[in-house]
């Protein structure tokens, strides 16, 4: 099963594309694993070194896809501070 990890941080943005990507993924081909920035500023690591620039973003298999525009990854990890 390929890990799929979707990078939001709450925004309507983000929430929209969410649960669009969770309707449409096929679970029994990939393993979701969701990451509001929001709260859980600790993976902010895991996304800067996944690639994430801003977000919503989908990384599967080491590639980035970045979903509309939510905010800049630096502008949420400056408002985490």
């Amino acid at each position: 099963m390929t890990k799929a990890f979707f990078y939001h941080a709450g925004c309507p943005v983000c929430v929209s594309a969410e649960q669009q990507l969770l309707e449409t993924l096929d679970r029994s081909r990939f393993d979701i694993h969701v990451v509001h920035l929001g709260q859980d500023a600790a993976k902010f690591a895991d996304a800067e070194q996944a690639g994430v620039l801003s977000v919503p973003a989908l990384v599967v298999n080491n590639t980035v896809f970045h979903i509309n525009f939510g905010a800049s990854l630096a502008d949420l990890k400056g408002g985490a501070a």
